[in-house]
């Protein structure tokens, strides 16, 4: 009822009783009061304004004030009251008011949700609330927050005692509370201790209960090689090697990394018998016990070549576990001026491949480097590195192969299994085949309308993902020059995509925080993950199909349980963007590489057997199962690689122009 109506019915009333003087007043009162309606609507937009930051000030001053014992789950509510104290006073056309707000108390959370901040930042009006799907989504949804017992009834009694309806009615509509028994969560940085619920996580739930099928595909090369028994012992491994190193030249490069190996991989096997005994085995069996799925798509045969190959590394692989940590081999890109963009390792370790912003692609031969007698290899943007410079003049040509072809910044470079084609993607939109053998440019995959920010190679060759700016993820194969699929759903950038081992599935990741797995065959999305709190940067499937990491800008990695779309556990030790993921051959290992220049190894095995429950009971002491950390000199880890062989490799760009 607007203040027109109200007026007409008291006059009415006052009217019926016989009031005909205090109507006269009453219209009189109106008449002078509207003389300066702009006094009166001031003095209430300040007062309605006021409530809103004089109460989110004493609930701030408040929770900074307790104790530190309790203090990091108290300060979880203050980002909900946050967002929505602002949304309210813009969607009540106090803009003014809403901006003075969102400045004046934003440095409290820059640190953990600065993409949101800037996210709204763009809400200029009320219009903009239901427009902007990002802000849309926050009015419908409701925060969840993890917060023990009596930290709950602490809050409790304060908003009692403040007696703030505005503030008391934001926490009421807009967050709810999962209140566990016992002492505080250890971890102050806890990415599941607030959650969003609503329309997304409904849709979200519904996704997820779709079936999948998680395991490997069947009639694989290993198990072919299982089957005949074709492996060897560890015994007749060390005979092998000797024999085996002296092969036709034909198998060098399949082999000239794992030679590096070999010298550490005695030590690892002693390692692992004496420390582990038995406890080794039955990871080394994990992908053997995963069940074989068929493949919904037609995969190519594998050459008998590669096959041979495959088989190789398998007689060589050292089995990794918690105690016996895999030989790291890291190369290092100086003098690159800021221009690389990407790299990438072949699955052997044979071939390096580095993408950079003047739109070139650069290959590294690993057995020809050995062969020089410099031990770094460098970059230089025009060529006339000192290292360089060396090389041409002893062997008269450059030590890297160049590629050319595209005509903007190379955003993601991968190998096929066998190394002998390279794929590209940069921001002219286009997708390109290289030849390794060849040096040249074999096809250009258009159908992007923006630019591609990664692409990769299924398990099997002859199929590769793509995802981009478009907000897309796309399925090609290499015979074809259109896409296959195309998969549609996230709402901002798809910024990676990773291969299911079984080739029936895609992740993505978005920066709109979630992950999702598509199938294949259907184009329809299967799983939906939720709960990352910035744009995810990495992902990687473990060898048996059955979870997934995912690496976000914010230094947090997740493993997930594909089957049943949960979160198996986080793991908070990055301080800065993690770039690449990488799973051991077992499956027993993660290692991830980060811009805060470090690669870190994570035990798997142990997350994944200690049931959730259990860790809480514990404080969450197995929550952070980092093994080891390897710090780099200066160098950004873009990518990370486990050979067959169990080698890892990784490769990052020095931020200095030298060691």
């Amino acid at each position: 009822m607007d203040e027109d109506q109200i007026e007409g019915c008291v006059s009415g009333y006052l009217k019926q009783k016989g009031f005909a003087q205090n109507d006269d007043q009453l219209q009189l009162s109106n008449t002078d009061s509207s003389l300066q309606p702009d006094t009166l609507n001031r003095a209430q937009l300040e007062r309605g304004s006021a409530r809103y930051h004089d109460g989110y000030g004493r609930l701030r001053s408040w929770a900074y004030r307790s104790l530190e014992s309790y203090k990091h789950e108290l300060l979880r509510v203050l980002y909900p009251v946050f967002i929505h104290c602002f949304m309210d006073l813009v969607s009540k056309g106090h803009l003014q008011e809403a901006w003075n707000f969102f400045n004046t108390f934003r440095e409290d959370h820059e640190m953990m949700h600065s993409r949101d901040l800037q996210k709204l930042e763009l809400v200029l009006s009320p219009a903009h609330l239901v427009e902007m799907e990002f802000a849309h989504s926050l009015r419908q949804s409701k925060f969840n927050i993890k917060i023990c017992r009596y930290s709950y009834e602490l809050l409790l009694q304060h908003l009692h005692s403040m007696q703030s309806s505005t503030i008391i009615g934001i926490i009421n509509e807009h967050v709810g509370f999962q209140v566990t028994a016992g002492q505080p969560s250890s971890i102050s940085d806890d990415p599941e201790a607030v959650t969003l619920s609503g329309s997304i996580q409904d849709a979200a739930n519904k996704i997820n209960q779709k079936e999948i099928l998680w395991g490997m595909f069947e009639d694989s090369v290993e198990d072919h090689i299982d089957k005949s028994g074709a492996l060897l012992s560890g015994t007749e491994k060390g005979e092998g090697e000797g024999k085996e190193g002296d092969n036709d030249e034909s198998k060098k490069r399949s082999i000239d990394v794992g030679k590096q190996g070999n010298s550490v991989k005695k030590v690892k096997k002693e390692k692992v018998s004496s420390a582990t005994g038995k406890n080794a085995k039955p990871e080394a069996n994990t992908i053997s016990a995963a069940p074989r799925i068929k493949p919904e798509l037609p995969l190519p045969t594998v050459s008998t070549d590669v096959e041979l190959s495959i088989l190789e590394d398998l007689r060589n692989r050292v089995q990794l576990s918690s105690v016996a940590l895999p030989s790291v081999n890291f190369y290092t890109f100086v003098n690159t001026h800021n221009g690389l963009s990407c790299s990438s390792i072949s699955h052997n370790g044979s071939l390096l491949v580095g993408g950079f912003s003047d739109s070139s692609l650069k290959v590294w031969d690993m057995a020809k480097l050995e062969q020089q007698s410099t031990t770094y290899f460098s970059h230089g943007g025009n060529d006339t590195s000192q290292n360089e410079h060396i090389i041409g003049q002893n062997s008269g040509r450059r030590q890297y192969t160049l590629f050319q072809g595209h005509s903007g910044p190379v955003y993601a470079a991968t190998f096929s299994e066998a190394g002998d084609f390279l794929l590209s993607s940069s921001a002219d939109k286009t997708i390109r085949l290289w030849s390794t053998k060849l040096n040249a440019n074999l096809v250009c995959y258009k159908g992007h309308n923006y630019p591609i920010w990664d692409v990769q190679f299924s398990p099997a060759g002859h199929y590769f993902a793509s995802c981009s700016h478009d907000r897309t993820a796309r399925i090609w194969s290499m015979d074809r020059i259109k896409p296959l699929r195309i998969m549609a759903g996230h709402l901002s950038d798809v910024d990676c995509v990773q291969w299911h081992p079984n080739c029936n599935y895609i992740a993505t990741g978005s920066s709109d925080k979630t992950v999702r797995l598509w199938d294949v065959q259907s184009g329809e999305c299967v799983r939906v993950f939720i709960g990352h709190r910035s744009m995810i940067l990495s992902l990687a499937m473990s060898p048996d199909g059955r979870y997934m990491a995912s690496g976000d800008e914010d230094g947090t990695i997740m493993t997930w349980d594909l089957s049943s779309g949960c979160c198996v556990t986080p793991l908070v030790s990055h301080t800065s963007c993690v770039w690449s993921l990488a799973f051991s051959c077992e499956g027993s290992l993660l290692a991830s590489g980060s811009a805060d220049c470090t690669v870190k190894l994570w035990d798997v095995t142990t997350g994944i057997k200690v049931p959730r429950n259990e860790e809480n009971r514990s404080g969450n002491t197995n929550r952070l199962r980092s093994l080891k950390s390897l710090p780099t000199k200066s160098a950004s880890v873009y990518s990370l690689q486990f050979s067959r062989r169990n080698l890892l490799f990784a490769a990052g760009a020095l931020a200095k122009s030298g060691f």
